[in-house]
């Protein structure tokens, strides 16, 4: 199942390599082996592609395929990168503004059409750097995002309805003074400095970022070589459909591979010579610590670590998950990319700083047997709010369930009365007085939800 490749990049770009001796393909940790092909045993994850570099060089491990019956992953798979495209942004932010086009305590009022108003609660106005660092006030998406097709959500939200929200919105905090994660503070952002640029998005990152670091693999728009290396989103093991972002592409629309995603952190890292590296060190630059236990730069998050700072973003749409991270004190750099809508942070996080802990994950085989009276007995539906349930079905010694709008999942047994999910973190414990199931506890999140059963 896994497939491992050690490449030394050759090219202008990588001068560094030149003077590389050999090294043998180095592997992953058995912990994370383990824990990846369970993942992918258990049906949570069809694929998980890994990348690390370091001083010496690029590695790439590869699990799983495509979709289920397809081709095996490897590091020129693409996926949906989602989140991550805004530490791109930043990076165009940052050129802007060093090349004197912006500055990052201007305010955006005169970027955007005289008709569009800019909702600010007291006398401060939303800045280039408020917009980039989560403090700008705006929330983490419009109220009139209404997608047509839930399947692809962004794909008819128009620069039209995104103006209309930010100048009818009213803000519930003065800028800067908090941490609000905003979807749609990147995706304005996105938009302002490609109108800046006279480009379309996607045009203005091509030039600025993807070219010149030889990323090839890395764009918005699929060209016919991309869509033949697409891995297959999925959710909840059924395949999705890809999003598109036209408005707030900014936000989460680029498309790449861990090929490209290892360039992308070597010049993060300093490692390629590149004239992208005053940007890039730019975004690294702390901001503020309104983020909880997390630091925020332009576009990235700082999270400490046992070997120094982890400098990180993730991503996520509908049918993918994503994590790339490097730390400056050690020289190394990790992407994770799967296409399923499971998490794969945890990997990411471990294989950067020892001390963060792996997810447990739950597997087919872990299952014990239980009786088909035992089954028969939880069959019924349980009511966890007025318009949310559960479904729970049998047929013959498996339990299933369905929660209202969703489709049917396999439960697991670990006993009698406790049951696991494996397309998703959950687990669902049944409560049996006198013989008789009452209700159901859904543990998913951190959150315990409890279902009475009534019929």
């Amino acid at each position: 199942m896994l497939r491992i490749k050690n490449f030394h990049i050759a090219g202008w770009l990588f001068l560094w390599f030149i003077f590389s001796s050999y090294q043998p393909a180095d592997t992953l940790p058995k912990n994370v082996v383990d824990s990846i092909e369970k993942r992918i045993e258990s049906g949570n994850n069809p694929s998980i592609a890994v990348g690390i570099i370091d001083e010496k060089g690029a590695r790439y491990f590869n699990f799983g395929k495509m979709r289920k019956d397809g081709q095996a992953v490897d590091e020129h798979t693409i996926y949906e990168i989602g989140s991550i495209t805004k530490v791109f942004t930043a990076i165009l932010l940052a050129q802007q503004a060093i090349k004197g086009k912006v500055s990052l305590d201007e305010p955006i009022d005169s970027y955007l059409p005289e008709d569009v108003v800019i909702p600010v609660q007291g006398a401060d106005k939303i800045t280039f750097g408020n917009l980039s660092d989560h403090t700008s006030g705006l929330p983490r998406m419009p109220e009139n995002f209404k997608p047509a097709n839930p399947g692809n959500p962004f794909a008819d939200y128009t620069v039209a309805q995104m103006y209309s929200f930010i100048s009818s919105y009213k803000p519930t905090r003065k800028v800067g003074s908090g941490y609000e994660y905003s979807n749609l503070a990147q995706g304005l952002l996105g938009h302002i400095l490609a109108a800046n640029a006279e480009l379309e998005y996607e045009s203005l990152m091509i030039r600025n970022i993807a070219s010149p670091l030889s990323m090839q693999e890395t764009k918005i728009t699929l060209d016919q070589s991309m869509k033949d290396h697409l891995a297959i989103g999925h959710s909840a093991g059924t395949e999705v459909e890809n999003w598109d972002i036209p408005t707030l592409a900014g936000a989460g629309a680029i498309r790449s591979s861990t090929f490209d995603m290892l360039k992308f952190l070597s010049a993060n890292l300093g490692f390629t010579k590149t004239p992208l590296k005053a940007a890039m060190d730019m975004t690294h630059e702390v901001r503020h610590s309104k983020a909880g236990n997390m630091r925020v730069g332009l576009g990235w998050h700082i999270k400490k670590g046992a070997n120094g700072d982890v400098i990180w973003h993730n991503g996520g749409t509908g049918g993918y998950r994503a994590f790339a991270g490097f730390v400056k004190e050690s020289g190394k750099g990790v992407v994770v990319l799967t296409n399923s809508n499971r998490s794969v942070d945890d990997i990411g996080f471990h294989l950067l700083d020892p001390d963060s802990k792996l997810m447990e994950v739950a597997s087919k085989s872990e299952a014990v047997a239980v009786s088909e009276e035992t089954l028969e007995s939880y069959v019924g539906n349980y009511q966890l709010a007025p318009n949310f349930s559960i479904a729970i079905t049998r047929k013959g010694k498996q339990l299933y369930g369905q929660a209202t709008g969703q489709n049917r999942f396999e439960l697991f047994a670990k006993n009698d009365t406790e049951f696991f999910l494996v397309v998703v973190d959950a687990q669902i414990t049944f409560q049996v007085k006198e013989d008789a199931v009452e209700s159901l506890t859904l543990f998913q999140n951190g959150q315990e939800i409890v279902g009475k059963k009534v019929d």
